[in-house]
């Protein structure tokens, strides 16, 4: 059967298509990327935001319309939050939540709606450099805005042999990069392995070019931690959510830091790894916020140097605590604080990227649009590069020579 799988939202979600495209080609069904050839399309699906749900809805309806014939499988947080709603939706044939997610082949093949498998068809990961490697799921924080322990409510990690069989499988298939990710990436615990635990082992057991660690808490990052860093193998690369720098809107957030604690566990990471980049979410107009407060995150995010700033309008999400609370900020708010931090997350990723004018650094190649060439170095620059060669899914060492577009241009030593 010819299965088109597509995601939306965080790298978790993304490490389990990962695992569905696995599971569907093993059991001998082909991975195609047309929606028209599909006969199977399966959406995984985030609910972070308003703005999810509604991209969600939209890529169904537009499935629908490309291709009528096709089963429409949904999967993920949207499926979990708002099943029923779901299945009224033109052309969806089955919700599945979180929960099954990963048994999907099997619940399929009981419905009898998926084909017999051609077992001599086991084609998968054909064109990918990078691979993301599920080694937690669930949390239990609850922060206010937050509806995702909502529909990741239970807390596992995965055991550690079960990480490294999946790890050399992957770097066997060619894969140059792993990202390990969760939901609390580092809440892991299985037994008495802890996540620098886990990673030691990693670093032991596989021979992985390049390994990428998704985000962390400020309380997180201690010496044991940071120190496996001395290893190139381990990407300069840390993403730490802020979500605000007001310290008042951070305990309204329930978030377990003050933004002082925040800052200095940014400036341990830039004085104890060279060139590393840390990256970050926050979020405007959270309810109550105050102007005093808005100008406080945007003085946080000048000072911790940030490479990159996801930044998130406050969106309202059913069920939360900060859904119930007086003091919404009013859209055209929320829209101007906005445009201002994305102001300022302009001029911190160009002046990061501006440090390495003419510096060498290494890049795992991953596209291309007509010569130009595009990939990532391990402190998560985009570098371009014009080249006649296929060069994907080789790391090769560049000379950064200017910012162009998200990244840089550079030049192939």
């Amino acid at each position: 059967m010819k299965i088109f799988l597509d995601t939306l939202g965080c790298k978790l979600n993304q490490a389990e298509t990962e695992l569905l495209s696995a599971s569907f080609s093993q059991a001998g069904h082909e991975i195609v990327d047309s929606i028209i050839d599909a006969q199977l399309y399966i959406l995984n699906t985030c609910t972070v935001t308003q703005t999810a749900d509604a991209k969600s809805r939209q890529l169904i309806r537009k499935v629908h319309r490309m291709n009528p014939d096709a089963i429409i499988v949904v999967t993920g947080c949207y499926a979990e939050r708002e099943a029923e709603s779901l299945r009224k939706i033109d052309g969806v044939r089955v919700v599945i939540g979180n929960k099954n997610k990963l048994n999907l082949l099997g619940l399929l093949a009981v419905t009898g709606m998926m084909e017999k498998g051609n077992e001599d068809h086991t084609s998968e990961f054909s064109s990918r450099t990078r691979s993301f490697v599920r080694i937690q799921d669930g949390c239990r924080q609850f922060c206010t805005y937050c509806i995702v322990p909502f529909v990741r409510k239970t807390e596992i990690s995965v055991p550690p042999e079960e990480i490294l069989d999946y790890v050399n499988y992957r770097e066997a298939s060619g894969i140059k990069e792993i990202v390990l990710t969760g939901t609390e990436v580092g809440s892991y615990r299985s037994e008495d392995l802890r996540l620098t635990g886990l990673l030691k082992r990693i670093l032991e057991e596989t021979s992985v070019e390049r390994i990428r660690l998704s985000s962390l808490q400020p309380d997180e990052i201690t010496p044991d931690l940071v120190n496996l860093w001395k290893n190139e193998r381990l990407c300069p690369h840390f993403h730490i959510s802020l979500q605000s720098g007001s310290d008042a809107v951070l305990k309204k957030m329930n978030r377990r830091y003050t933004s002082d604690e925040f800052l200095k566990a940014t400036s341990f990471l830039i004085s104890s790894i060279p060139n590393v980049a840390i990256t970050t979410d926050v979020i405007a107009g959270f309810p109550g916020e105050t102007d005093e407060d808005f100008e406080q995150t945007c003085e946080v995010c000048r000072k911790a140097g940030f490479a990159r700033i996801h930044l998130f309008p406050y969106s309202k999400r059913p069920g939360t605590a900060a859904a119930k609370v007086s003091g919404q900020v009013n859209d055209g708010i929320i829209t101007q604080r906005s445009k201002k931090l994305g102001l300022i997350a302009a001029e911190c990723a160009e002046s990061f990227r501006k440090k390495f004018i003419g510096s060498r650094m290494v890049v795992l190649w991953e596209q291309k649009s007509g010569r130009l060439w595009s990939g990532y170095t391990g402190n998560y620059i985009r570098v371009y590069v014009n080249s006649d060669n296929d060069v994907k899914n080789c790391i090769s060492t560049v000379t950064l020579a200017s910012v162009y577009k998200d990244g840089m241009k550079g030049k192939i030593s």
